[in-house]
């Protein structure tokens, strides 16, 4: 995978959100072998550092080949993204596109001071 870069924060004082849209997801189904694409959104209260968004980018294009349902695409990215910047709370929430009729939509939560709730 590639490296998911961060910098430092200039607020670390302050609770405050950020929100990162990426609506050009594509993953492939493990099960038909066909694209599957999305809109990830993640949003997150950053602790002492912040994701930078080239290196975001390139993380996300490394999910486009590959074989992965689409609750397993939402924990890993919130698991790597967590392990790389440490935030006081992050939510990423995979829209997926309609496919034989069923949108699904996937959120994985990391509150481990019970700041939020996802909706």
């Amino acid at each position: 995978m590639a490296e998911i870069e961060v910098f430092k924060n200039q607020f670390p004082e302050r609770d405050y959100f950020i929100t990162h849209v990426n609506e050009e997801f594509t993953s492939v189904c493990p099960k038909t072998g066909l694209p599957d694409f999305g809109t990830i959104t993640i949003n997150y209260i950053p602790d002492k550092l912040c994701l930078e968004l080239k290196a975001l980018k390139y993380y996300f294009l490394e999910f486009r080949n590959q074989g992965i349902f689409y609750e397993a695409v939402t924990n890993t990215i919130l698991d790597d993204l967590v392990q790389a910047c440490q935030p006081r709370y992050m939510e990423v929430r995979g829209d997926f596109t309609t496919r034989g009729g069923l949108h699904s939509t996937v959120i994985a939560v990391h509150d481990p001071d019970k700041r939020g709730s996802f909706k």
